[in-house]
């Protein structure tokens, strides 16, 4: 059976405040069905008249939560969805015929107690993949989590959601729409399988605001791009990587109906910041890691290589595993950019550790001093600079070093 893992060293202090977002009811449970002692399942109620829009995993392998809310945004449109069933323990992935069902009899069971149609019922999942999940351990509990909703229990609702993960994830920011508070409250699990394209992880995001799902998709698809696809642990990108923003219509602004509007400013840059404290949580709370790396790229052609040259060293084990020994071999960065596909120029290419210039226009600088590096290695955060010496865009870049730690979580994932 599942055991709880100490918490990580990186772990904030607290949970933050999250506020109540108008609209939104929450409530978990213990299904006690994978871990005992803490819940493990959530649903969140929204109001009439809510829009939705997510973005999800690249991988050929979905689970059957992810094919169900494709479909269920297409049919939708993102129209008035009315719940969210998130599980924690078994990620319903790779079950066949028996997961459709399973998620074909929870959004029914929802749908019949709210009085809306089965595509209006969203879900996630996440755990072990291959283990079919009885609809029962969730629809049992559907009548207690109805009776016991509340607009508070943001807190909850993140410890609900994890799994390897040592501590809940959340994040808030108040963005203003014609003058108008708008709450965004996002929670999020994550700590192993975390690559881009946004891996084991599930981020859901509420907002009082009025904007429809088409503006909305847009918004979160730009945020999403540059914050959950900027992060990684281990390289391995999941079955059940799910962003979702639920938008209640409740904030009393005028409906705005195009992502360039400029009202949306505000809103655009609260989200997108509250989309990076979710996702540099997650890179923070990866599995048994020590220390935090951002890594900064400059001198690409264009932000998409300057971030496929960030993703190269942040998943190279070599420079993850130099990182966590403390070793500043400036050498394996430039392997890892060399391997990785976009254009550099070797002989402009330059490497800094915490701001320190070990390399130089392809060269080793010469007689730098490096007892600030070795310093700077031997702290929590680690910022590596680099610059690839062949145009103006640039990109950041968040993962964590490579540790014993890793090895036995994953070693004994399903013990």
């Amino acid at each position: 059976m599942a055991h709880e893992l100490p918490r990580a060293p990186l772990a904030p202090e607290r949970f933050p405040n999250l506020l109540p977002v108008a609209g939104v009811e929450l409530a978990t449970a213990a299904t006690n069905s994978r871990y005992k002692g803490r819940d493990d399942l959530l649903l969140m109620v929204f109001a009439e008249g809510t829009a939705v829009a997510g973005v999800f995993t690249r991988s050929k392998a979905p689970s059957a939560a992810v094919d169900w809310c494709r479909a269920a945004l297409a049919a939708t449109g993102g129209a008035n969805p009315r719940a969210l069933v998130v599980n924690a323990g078994n990620a319903n992935a790779f079950t066949g015929k028996a997961g459709r069902t399973t998620v074909e009899t929870v959004a029914a069971a929802v749908a019949a107690r709210l009085g809306c149609a089965p595509e209006a019922v969203f879900q996630a999942s996440t755990g072990v993949i291959g283990n079919p999940l009885d609809p029962a351990i969730i629809t049992n509990e559907l009548d207690g989590l109805l009776s016991r909703l509340s607009a508070t229990e943001w807190a909850a609702a993140a410890n609900a959601i994890r799994t390897t993960d040592t501590f809940p994830k959340g994040a808030c920011r108040i963005a203003h729409i014609d003058g108008y508070p708008v709450v965004i409250n996002g929670i999020a699990k994550g700590s192993g399988m975390i690559a881009p394209d946004m891996a084991t992880m599930l981020a859901f995001v509420a907002t009082n605001a009025a904007i429809p799902a088409a503006v909305l998709q847009q918004i979160l698809a730009k945020a999403v791009d540059r914050s959950f696809n900027c992060i990684t642990v281990d390289g391995d990108t999941s079955t059940s990587d799910t962003v979702q923003i639920f938008a209640t219509h409740r904030a009393g602004h005028a409906p705005v109906t195009d992502a360039a509007d400029p009202r949306l400013a505000d809103f655009r840059a609260k989200l997108y910041a509250a989309c990076l404290e979710l996702a540099t949580l997650v890179v923070k709370d990866g599995e048994g890691a020590q220390k935090f790396i951002t890594i900064n790229v400059a001198g690409a052609r264009s932000f998409e290589d300057a971030r496929t040259l960030g993703l190269a060293i942040g998943n190279s084990p070599l420079v993850k595993t130099a990182i966590a020994g403390a070793d500043a071999n400036w050498g394996r960065i430039v392997m890892a950019v060399g391997k990785a596909g976009p254009l550099i120029d070797p002989n402009k290419l330059s490497v800094a550790f915490g701001g320190t210039v070990i390399c130089r226009n392809g060269l080793r600088v010469e007689g730098y001093d490096e007892t600030p590096v070795a310093e700077h290695l031997q702290g929590r955060n680690i910022v590596i600079d680099v610059n690839v010496g062949v145009g103006d865009a640039s990109a950041t870049v968040y993962t964590c070093d490579l540790t014993h730690g890793y090895i036995s979580i994953n070693g004994d994932y399903r013990s």
